[in-house]
């Protein structure tokens, strides 16, 4: 179908002039049958749609012109049957496209200059590849369908947020995941199979982590006990048993980086992925040979100003060192390694199965983090989750709409409930609502008493279409990267109130970025959260830096999740990529400092030295010592 130009063609005789009597005779002799019967172009027929059968064209309509152009816009339904038992392959649903935006781009172009006064069948035929290619984007289709195990034994609903847009991609695309979690099922697409190993250690809902907060080490504590009692009981599960023993089945396996090294047992002899859901994460990194430097760059729980100072880089390197032995050396991975040894003597050190690791897929982006040099094997897909908002419910619309000062939107994220929020804090918050003028949504499990007009209460929101809104103005969030990162994505200003682990070092990003401000529950009081709310919806430069900050996010040649299935893909095809990884990842501590080269090398300057100072010695010997017995000889 297109635009063919052969105003002269009568279409019911088959019959033209000199001009279109080639493309006539090649019409009838591929058997093909033109059905558009109306003028396209002011009384003239110029866009054909060609077909081998006319019953395949169903439901055409000749519609208004498409962007400046003065021709019609056609459309149709086309009628196809396919057998029952073909390949299901995944395609593009291009009813998703965005044509809205299409048909503004397309309003834009200067058609004359791009036509030269005609609308050829080539530009046309060139512009409709260029306009498929984008909605379908750029990766072709797999060669077979893989089988892809993820593992996330020990995981919070946030990490399994960062695994599901890309197993649910992959399912798309035809291939079949599995994945072992510590989570009630919930995926409900027929290409993955949930496999919870219904173990109670380490459920999110039984930690409070208000009183964590009161021992700030106790949760690492905690990981000292439960890992080595679940491991000791993982194995046994019926489940997870037959899983582990036809691991060999899958082509590739993709594991949470954080905590689990209790599944490592799964990657021996397996090409393997982690994907770091915590972003960079200094530990992992050193694993693959590519070991940060901590004078820029922050370590796992905190972040500081740029430049460090003397104290700050001291306690980073201390930090950065000292945890990295403390999990891997002094206390946890011991502990674990003990009960693998137990359950699998033949099996290689956990932390020798971990060097074989194939790629990283990392949650972060350079446009929202410290920029970092890259290995190949290093690959930054932040902001997975993020998407184009959707429509909301049609109360919550209104409720947001009607606000004329705006809206407010609070949450603790997926881990930490609001209702085990200290009764203190809570009565803090609804007093300062009260005294604001914006329209608060506040997601809170429970009902709660005595809350003012001004606040929506609800157990569940769609977050990212309340960020998306235009009229919601600040984001009160516990300091989550996954909420952080949405939050810029749709470019929405943050007051963070940071519980525990990451969330201190993402509420000093965005106090240093300018996307907002950060508090300390321990010191708040009423009037300090209005000040903070107040100064943020007021001063418009926090609004303006997290827009600068959201488009770069956004301005990708591949979005994030689109390249994760690539370099998955790639690892499976290439038989676990041997050639991505580094040597360094080889070299002992010595070897890569190259402390065996320095202690040479001083060692040769300390003998060059002590040669110099002989010879110096011998010559001055040589020329004073005779002098001397000169001048006594002359006495």
């Amino acid at each position: 179908m297109g635009d063919f130009n052969f105003r002269q063609n009568d279409w019911n005789n088959m019959t033209g002039n000199l001009e279109s009597s080639d493309f006539l005779d090649t019409v009838q002799d591929w058997f093909l049958e033109q059905v558009v019967t109306k003028p396209t172009r002011g009384n003239n027929l110029l866009d054909l749609v060609l077909a081998n059968k006319e019953s395949l064209i169903n439901n055409l309509e000749v519609n208004d012109e498409l962007g400046e152009s003065d021709h019609k816009s056609l459309s149709i339904n086309i009628s196809w049957n396919y057998p029952d038992n073909c390949n299901q392959i995944s395609v593009p649903d291009f009813r998703l496209a965005d044509f809205k935006g299409l048909k503004n781009y397309l309003g834009g172009l200067n058609w004359d200059v791009l036509t030269m006064g005609q609308m050829k069948s080539t530009i046309m035929c060139v512009l409709v590849v260029m306009l498929v290619g984008s909605i379908m984007g750029k990766l072709s289709p797999p060669e077979r369908s893989y089988k892809i195990l993820m593992l996330l034994p020990i995981s919070s609903k946030s990490h399994r947020n960062i695994f599901m847009p890309l197993a649910v991609a992959l399912a798309d695309r035809g291939h079949k995941i599995v994945m072992l979690t510590n989570q009630p099922k919930s995926s409900k697409h027929p290409n993955i199979e949930d496999i919870p190993h219904d173990l109670s250690q380490f459920r999110e809902e039984d930690i409070n982590f208000f009183e964590s907060r009161k021992n700030p080490s106790g949760v690492f504590q905690l990981f000292e006990i439960v890992l080595p009692t679940l491991v000791t009981e993982l194995y046994k599960v019926p489940v997870v048993k037959d899983l582990y023993e036809r691991r060999k089945e899958f082509d590739v396996i993709v594991i949470d980086q954080l905590f689990n090294e209790i599944a490592y047992p799964f990657l021996h002899e397996i090409p393997f992925i982690t994907l770091s859901t915590s972003g960079m994460e200094p530990r992992q990194s050193s694993v693959l040979g590519n070991v940060l430097n901590p004078a820029y760059v922050p370590n796992f729980l905190e972040d500081y100003p740029r430049p460090m100072s003397l104290w700050h880089r001291l306690y980073n390197t201390f930090v950065h060192i000292g945890f990295s032995l403390y999990w891997r050396k002094w206390s946890v991975v011991p502990l674990i390694q003990k009960e693998i040894s137990a359950q699998f003597p033949e099996l290689p050190l956990l932390l020798d199965l971990e060097r074989n690791v194939s790629l990283s897929l990392l949650n972060s982006h350079f446009s929202i983090s410290t920029p970092l040099p890259l290995l190949p094997s290093q690959v930054e897909v932040g902001a997975m989750h993020c998407r184009p908002a959707k429509p909301l419910p049609q109360e919550l619309e209104s409720w947001i709409a009607g606000a004329g000062s705006g809206v407010i939107y609070f949450s603790l994220g997926s881990i930490a409930r609001s209702t085990s929020m200290p009764v203190q804090y809570r009565d803090l918050f609804i007093q300062a609502f009260r005294r604001l003028p914006q329209r608060v949504i506040w997601k809170y499990e429970e009902e709660l008493e005595d809350v003012p007009d001004n606040v929506m209460i609800s157990k569940w929101l769609p977050q990212q279409d309340i960020l998306a809104h235009n009229n919601v103005k600040v984001f009160i969030t516990h300091g989550g990267l996954l909420s952080m990162q949405e939050a810029i994505y749709h470019a929405m200003p943050l007051l963070a109130l940071p519980l525990y682990g990451d969330q201190p070092k993402n509420s000093m990003f965005i106090k240093n970025s300018g996307l907002g401000d950060f508090l300390i529950w321990e010191e708040l009081t009423v009037d300090m959260i209005v000040d903070a709310l107040t100064k943020i919806l007021n001063d418009p430069k926090y609004k303006e830096n997290v827009l600068r900050m959201s488009e770069p996010l956004r301005d990708q040649p591949v979005p994030p999740t689109e390249l994760a299935v690539f370099w998955t893909e790639y690892v499976i095809r290439h038989r676990g990529a041997p050639h991505l990884r580094s040597p360094a990842a080889q070299l002992s501590w010595v070897e890569f400092l190259m402390l065996d080269v320095i202690f040479l090398f001083h060692l040769a300057m300390i003998v060059l030295l002590f040669i110099l100072r002989r010879i110096v010695r011998i010559i001055t010997t040589k020329i004073f010592g005779r002098d001397d017995r000169m001048k006594k000889k002359n006495d």
